[in-house]
C-alpha cells in the first residue's frame, strides 16, 4: 500500500512540474500579429462610426424608395432631422440590401397619446423585408406581451419593457445574423438570431427568429439572399432619425 501511495504522489508532483515547465516556454509562440483589426473611429454624439454606412442624417430619403410595387420616392414627411410617417402612403425600404449587420435607428411615437393597444404609434423595422421588430408605445399600454415595443412581432417578447414615455425619442441597437438556407431543396439550413439593445437595455440575446412575422398565421422559411430595411407605415405618424448600418 505505501508503494502504491508513494507512486500516486510522485505521478501527481511529476505532472505538476511538467506542466509549470511547459508554461515557462517562449510566450511569442501563442501572439497573433496578423492580420491587424481595421482601425474604425467609434460612434459618438450621434455621429456613425467611420465604416457605418448612414441610411438617414435627416436631410434627404436619397437611400429610401417606397416598398409599393411601383417603387418610386418614399411619401413620407422630413422635419427638424427626422422622418416622420404619413399614414396611408405605405411602407418605405432602403435601396440598398443587407444580410449579417449591426444597426442603429432612433424613433418616436407621437407625444400626443389618442388610443391603445395596438394603435398607439404602431410601426415596425423589417429586417430583411421580413422580420419584424416591434416599434410601439409601450409606455403604461398594456398589449400582448409578443406585440409591445421590442417584441420579435408574434413570436418572442422582450425580456424587459424599456420603454420611454410618448414623445421623447428612443433607440434600438441591433446585431443581426441572417438565415441560411440549404442550396439544394431551399431548407433552413440556421435560422435568424438577433440580439437587440432598447435604449441601453438588453431586451434580446441571440433570440432565434423562427421565420416570418405575419400578423395572422405561423412563420414561413422560404429561401431568400439579401433583403431590404423595411419601416412600416401602420398611419400612425411615428418618427425615424440617426439611422446607420454596418455590414458584417
Amino acid at each position: 500500500m505505501k508503494k502504491l501511495q508513494f507512486l500516486a504522489l510522485f505521478m501527481t508532483t511529476f505532472a505538476f512540474f511538467a506542466e509549470s515547465y511547459a508554461q515557462q516556454g517562449d510566450p511569442k509562440a501563442t501572439e497573433i500579429w496578423e492580420p491587424e483589426p481595421k482601425v474604425v473611429t467609434p460612434s459618438e454624439a450621434n455621429k456613425a462610426p467611420s465604416d457605418a454606412i448612414v441610411l438617414f442624417d435627416g436631410k434627404d430619403f436619397s437611400n429610401w424608395i417606397s416598398s409599393n410595387k411601383e417603387g418610386g420616392a418614399s411619401k413620407w414627411e422630413i422635419k427638424d432631422g427626422a422622418m416622420s410617417v404619413a399614414g396611408g402612403t405605405g411602407d418605405i425600404q432602403t435601396k440598398q440590401t443587407f444580410g449579417d449587420f449591426q444597426l442603429h435607428i432612433e424613433w418616436r411615437t407621437p407625444a400626443k397619446v389618442e388610443s391603445e393597444g395596438q394603435d398607439r404609434g404602431n410601426s415596425g423595422i423589417f429586417l430583411q423585408e421580413r422580420y419584424e421588430l416591434q416599434v410601439l408605445d409601450s409606455y403604461q399600454n398594456r398589449t400582448y406581451s409578443n406585440g409591445q415595443a421590442g417584441s420579435i412581432y408574434k413570436q418572442t417578447m422582450p425580456m424587459v419593457n424599456a420603454a420611454k414615455k410618448p414623445g421623447e425619442w428612443q433607440m434600438y441597437d441591433v446585431i443581426y445574423t441572417a438565415p441560411r438556407f440549404h442550396p439544394h431543396n431551399g431548407a433552413v439550413a440556421s435560422f435568424a438570431k438577433i440580439t437587440v439593445l432598447h435604449n441601453g437595455v438588453l431586451i434580446h440575446n441571440g433570440t432565434i427568429i423562427q421565420g416570418t412575422t405575419p400578423y395572422v398565421g405561423t412563420p414561413q422559411n422560404i429561401a431568400h439572399g439579401k433583403g431590404a430595411l423595411r419601416l412600416q407605415d401602420h398611419g400612425n405618424p411615428t418618427s425615424y432619425r440617426n439611422i446607420w448600418i454596418r455590414e458584417l
